[in-house]
């Protein structure tokens, strides 16, 4: 998946207060949308070192942790090994590389990760194979920012255009909201964060 290489050299100091404050500001905004969820099996997709996850573990009956990232890997399996954690199990695996047929989740959700993804509609059509009917992915990101320019994340996204996309994949009942607005939050910009609940 897009930058592993850079992930996998800043995850022992990942955790900054910043990151840490936006992961709460994400991790509360997902949990408005969760319907039943402590029945439901969850994949934290793109988990870095699973500030969003962590605080949801309590909101679902499991979670899986996932990333391509080895070392960002290992900082969650450390956090679920100090705290003792019984329902939440890690993954190393690039969906952008290849397919998990045998994955299974009722609920998905992918915080500040789609940005990073080259083939966006991919992996989007790769996780809507993984949610069991009825299942939700939940994405939180950045809205389109013209003045961020980089070679190595897309500048954002418009909900309009992400909705079109995800409907041509198959996925109903789609709604979305900018939730956030901080300062300097993306790539040193000014920034949005939007919030988007789709379902298969």
């Amino acid at each position: 998946m897009g930058n592993t290489d850079k992930f996998e050299m800043i995850a022992n100091m990942y955790d900054t207060p910043e990151r840490i404050q936006i992961a709460k500001v994400s991790s509360d905004a997902i949990r408005e949308y969760l319907v039943e969820a402590n029945s439901k099996n969850a994949i934290d997709f793109g988990c870095g070192t699973g500030l969003v996850g962590m605080n949801l573990l309590n909101d679902f009956n499991s979670m899986l942790f996932l990333d391509t990232s080895p070392n960002m890997i290992d900082q969650i399996k450390q956090k679920i090994s100090d705290s003792n954690i019984r329902n939440a199990n890690t993954l190393c695996f690039d969906f952008e590389k290849a397919s998990l047929t045998d994955l299974h989740a009722d609920s998905i959700f992918m915080a500040q990760v789609l940005l990073h993804i080259d083939d966006v509609e991919l992996i989007l059509s790769r996780l809507f194979d993984v949610l069991n009917e009825g299942g939700h992915l939940l994405i939180v990101d950045f809205d389109k920012n013209e003045k961020v320019i980089s070679d190595i994340v897309h500048n954002g996204f418009n909900q309009d255009e992400l909705t079109d996309l995800m409907t041509k994949i198959g996925y109903k009942n789609i709604q979305s909201k900018t939730f956030y607005n901080g300062s300097k939050i993306f790539m040193g910009q000014d920034a949005s964060m939007f919030i988007l609940d789709s379902q298969k």
